[in-house]
């Protein structure tokens, strides 16, 4: 381990090993439902990961045996920060400017760095849209994805109605949305939502020994990739190639080039260094 930034107080654990940031949401008591500060808090953390030259990939996951349970309604209630998504109500009980920049599922979105949501349990709700937002997802055998907004009069407010459709397809998204039936974690692996199902004795070995993976690569060039491959997502085939392009010729100049390009030559592993 070379960092570690928690207190039992923080409902977001903090600490970095190997090139991994770990991000644990730390109210198990409450199956990590996320209040005012959760929110504040994941998002610190996740920008703080993001700026960290030491980071090469985030894990997301939480306390106990739930990752979350979605939004802690009677924390949210009272919040007059954070409150649902970015709702700020000036602490007059009436809604005034959503901002939603600085908000988990947006900041999430736009981060260069690579991101694993570790599903150690269920997933509902705000939680779900979260672990959507993650580029990958790895899901105990045990889990549940529990899309239930519309048997609570709500909608995804945290991305899913954005996320889902480009992960399963429109119909399937449709499916799942309208009807709020909970999936198992075959079934969600059946639909493309978690890349991997693993039985809980070997869950976080298996979560270290993928984002360890991700980590030994060179990490200029893995954020890059994620960076072309989100904007290929508003982006025509032409347009992408030509942005490609320009994100190369800097990766071109760096030394992890040189030294992915020595130890292939060398038939040695790689030491990357981020420069």
């Amino acid at each position: 381990m070379t960092s570690a930034d928690s207190q039992p107080a923080d409902e977001v654990l903090y600490e970095v090993s190997d090139h991994v940031a770990t991000i644990t949401l730390n109210a198990p008591g409450r199956l990590n439902t996320i209040s005012g500060l959760m929110l504040d808090q994941l998002t610190e953390r996740l920008l703080q990961a993001d700026r960290d030259r030491d980071v090469r990939c985030i894990v997301l996951t939480g306390a106990g045996k739930v990752f979350c349970a979605g939004l802690d309604m009677a924390a949210q209630m009272g919040a007059s920060k954070g409150s649902l998504g970015g709702m700020d109500n000036g602490g007059e009980g009436i809604p005034g400017e959503l901002d939603l920049r600085a908000t988990p599922p947006t900041v999430l979105h736009n981060l260069d760095t690579p991101t694993i949501c570790a599903l150690n349990g269920g997933a509902a709700g705000y939680g779900l849209d979260v672990a959507l937002g993650c580029d990958i997802r790895v899901a105990s055998s045990n889990a549940k994805l529990n899309p239930g907004f519309a048997k609570r009069g709500i909608l995804p407010e945290s991305g899913g109605t954005w996320l889902l459709p480009r992960m399963v397809g429109y119909a399937k998204a449709a499916e799942i949305a309208f009807t709020g039936r909970t999936l198992t974690a075959a079934e969600s692996l059946e639909l493309g939502l978690v890349n991997h199902v693993v039985e809980p004795e070997h869950f976080q070995d298996a979560v270290r020994e993928l984002a360890g993976e991700i980590a030994a690569n060179a990490p200029l060039a893995v954020r890059a990739i994620k960076r072309m491959m989100r904007a290929a997502e508003t982006e025509t085939f032409d347009q992408n190639v030509h942005h490609v392009f320009l994100q190369l010729l800097p990766l071109l100049r760096t030394d992890d080039f040189r030294e992915g390009v020595a130890a292939y030559m060398e038939k040695r592993t790689p030491k990357f260094t981020g420069r």
